[in-house]
């Protein structure tokens, strides 16, 4: 009895000594730690695609060494076996240098790290066509075999197949070319491309501000290519330094700034058969912008959205290569700006299209036949559709993803095309967050990315209806997922909500510190971006440097102010030629309620941004210095005259209508400055370039203002690379630490 006795004593007493081992050394969350592999949030695919027929997936996965360096595997879904395809390594152990060309595309799409980054299918699912090391490369599935279609000195980009993969296509040099892949025989569709005439390619204002990132669309029969003609000359050539750790490059960059001149463009059909080419002459239009361009099934007629130079017109247009002939199908407008989309879908039978619009204030689907006629409206009520998903015209039914439930959330919905359930589609999707959906080509399978504030980002496999298959990536925080050891410590936030001045619903996020105490006064950390185009405050996984800055004491609040996305146009409006004061006033608000919080340290109140987030930061401590004690304004704009023409003109007008641009700017406020600034700028970035920073160090200097600067050699608007990550996030916490944290 004695024995059993003191045997069940040495078990409780393992357990509690395990429970408190794991409390007490539970490890420590480091800046370090956050940039290292394995990723915290886990191992999740990239870049999945179902393969043509819907019975493979295909993704792209970096090894636990190297973990932003990517591979190309495979998923068997009835197998359920995963498959290396080709291995990086195997082509090349090492990268070459990227042109100047891939480097901004790079950018502009914000794709980091090496390998193999892009990737698409054959239309029978027997090859897979990626670029790599500036070379196009082919993998024939059956014979498990790479073979490398182009040896050149020059970097191949935009590399695509044809619709039934007859072809592949690419930019080099400038000018589009496409491979017979029976034959083996390369055909070059222009020859003039060079200098500032480029062909098949998109501009930099298309790639960053339109999110148009090619400039050549093949025909569905391959009979015909769609391809851009862009003269750059009429650009203002802006001459800047970029300084790198050894050396300064000067570059001579077409930037568009606000209120100058756009590049020349124009729109062309080359025939295939022929090899010639009709332009459609876009000159005649208005100034503006090739916004979107889109075959019509049956090959005979390509369409494409023209803009507005203001972006208070955007205009669907058709084309009809037999007659010649183009008109209009319909045109939207607006009194502030119109958002792009990528909604257009015409249907088989080559008679009905689908379209989206902001007419009613909020984003909803429309039926239109192919005269311009509208039919119905497909989505209705006060709130956002996200994405038109798929169409499954066997059925008369339509998918897409929507912020109906809430606007922090999204959801997939399912409406039928002939119906009279606008406001009442039917939610698909149950599980409180945000879900990212992909369709195979068939409508009968898709992809559910998810993740919600107390879960990293999952990947799953679901039949139409929503019934759960399969797991691609569960990627459960248990045992050894590389979060588990931090568990215990991590921080999840608290949601809520609060009144703008004109009674609009502001939403924030507050992530409080491990160890909150009610009874302490703490510093506050607002995290903000602020900018149109985007939201921060989501029921998503969350930032791992927020975590970070909540474990190290301090409350860290986010607030999507007046102009942020996805909440319709009446919420993004009054930032109209009005641009950093509603926002401003919105994160005092934030503020305001935070001071009111017995928890909260008034007088330890800091901001940090970047980019748009940047410019808050300035203006934060420029405009509200009474509420912000110190700041982090990275790559920040600082007057809107030196940002490029589609993102300022959009919403600020034209410069020299009136005095939005001055009273936007963070110059005239900069006298106010009282608290601590930090600034810093990547030396090379050619986005916001760092001429902004550097007209503001000027002035600070010139008015006897201290602040301090970090500046980064030969990084670009990202400011990518682990080290540098480190280095910067780093400083980041040391500042907030040395201003407002406890002394």
């Amino acid at each position: 009895m004695p024995f059993h006795f003191n045997r069940r004593i040495q078990a409780i007493a393992i357990i509690v000594f395990s429970f408190f081992s794991l409390s007490v050394f539970a490890e420590e969350l480091t800046i370090e730690r956050l940039f290292s592999g394995p990723s915290l949030t886990g191992e999740t695919p990239k870049s999945l695609k179902f393969a043509p027929g819907g019975q493979y997936l295909s993704y792209l996965k970096g090894s636990k060494e190297e973990p932003q360096r990517y591979d190309l595997w495979l998923y068997d879904i009835e197998a359920e076996t995963h498959k290396l395809l080709v291995a990086a390594d195997q082509i090349a152990a090492s990268e070459l240098e990227l042109s100047d060309e891939e480097k901004a595309r790079r950018e502009r799409q914000r794709i980091s790290g090496s390998g193999i980054i892009e990737y698409s299918w054959s239309a029978k699912g027997d090859a897979l066509l990626f670029p790599y090391n500036g070379d196009v490369f082919y993998y024939q599935t059956d014979e498990e075999k790479v073979t490398q279609l182009t040896k050149t000195d020059a970097f191949e980009t935009d590399v695509k197949f044809s619709p039934k993969s007859s072809y592949v296509s690419f930019v080099r040099e400038q000018n589009l070319y496409f491979i017979d892949l029976a034959s083996g025989e390369e055909h070059a569709v222009t020859t003039e491309g060079g200098n500032t005439l480029k062909f098949g390619m998109a501009e930099f204002v298309a790639q960053e501000e339109m999110k148009r990132m090619t400039g050549y669309w093949w025909a569905p029969d391959e009979s015909a290519i769609a391809l851009t003609k862009v003269d750059e000359s009429p650009v203002p050539l802006a001459t800047r330094s970029e300084i790198y750790a050894d050396r300064i490059e000067t570059i001579q960059q077409r930037y568009p700034f606000a209120g100058s001149d756009n590049v020349e463009i124009d729109l062309g059909v080359y025939q295939i058969a022929d090899k010639q080419t009709n332009w459609l002459q876009l000159d005649k239009l208005n100034d503006g912008y090739l916004a979107r361009v889109k075959w019509v099934g049956d090959s005979k007629r390509l369409s494409y959205q023209w803009q507005s130079r203001d972006q208070q017109a955007l205009t669907l247009w058709l084309y009809n290569r037999t007659s010649e002939t183009q008109r209009e199908l319909l045109t939207e407008t607006s009194d502030s700006w119109l958002n792009l989309h990528d909604d257009l879908y015409f249907l088989n039978d080559n008679k009905h299209f689908i379209w989206a619009s902001e007419r009613s204030g909020f984003k909803h689907l429309y039926l239109y036949r192919l005269d311009g006629s509208l039919i119905r409206q497909l989505s209705s009520g006060d709130w956002q559709v996200d994405e038109l998903e798929a169409i499954d015209e066997s059925t008369g039914t339509l998918y897409f993803t929507a912020r109906k439930k809430s606007p922090l959330e999204s959801h997939l919905y399912r409406t039928q095309l002939n119906a009279s359930s606008a406001a009442n589609p039917t939610r698909i999707t149950t599980r409180e967050g945000m879900h990212h959906i992909e369709f195979d080509a068939d409508v009968r399978l898709y992809l559910d990315t998810y993740s919600s504030p107390q879960q990293p980002k999952q990947v799953s496999l679901h039949g139409p209806t929503g019934n759960h298959l399969v797991w691609l990536a569960e990627n459960e925080v248990t045992g050894e997922h590389p979060l588990s050891p931090y568990l215990r410590n991590w921080r999840y936030p608290e949601f809520g909500e609060l009144k703008a001045e004109d009674g609009q619903t502001l939403y924030y996020k507050m992530t409080k510190p491990g160890d909150f105490d009610a009874e302490k006064k703490y510093p506050v950390l607002v995290y903000v971006y602020g900018g149109p185009g985007a939201q921060r405050v989501t029921k998503s996984w969350g930032s791992g440097f927020v975590q970070y800055m909540a474990q190290q004491g301090f409350i860290v609040f986010t607030l999507d102010n007046r102009g942020s996305a996805n909440r319709g146009k009446r919420f993004e409006a009054p930032i109209y030629k009005n641009m950093g004061s509603p926002e401003v006033d919105d994160q005092v608000v934030g503020v305001k309620y935070l001071t009111s919080l017995p928890y909260v340290d008034p007088k330890r109140i800091g901001i940090y941004g970047h980019s748009y987030g940047g410019y808050m930061s300035l203006l934060a401590m420029f405009k509200a210095p009474e509420y912000f004690k110190a700041g982090v304004a990275g790559a920040p704009v600082t007057d809107w005259r030196l940002y490029d023409t589609h993102y300022t003109e959009r919403f600020m007008g034209m410069p020299g209508d009136g005095n939005a641009y001055e009273n936007s700017s963070v110059f005239p406020y900069s006298d106010n400055l009282k608290g601590d600034l930090l600034i810093y700028h990547g030396m090379a970035d050619d986005n916001v370039l760092f001429t902004h920073s550097t007209k503001l160090y000027k002035q600070l200097q010139d008015n006897a203002q201290a602040f301090e600067m970090m500046n980064y050699p030969g990084k670009k608007h990202s400011i990518n690379g682990r080290n540098t990550k480190i280095h910067l996030y780093s400083m980041i916490a040391q500042f907030f630490q040395q201003t407002i944290g406890e002394q």
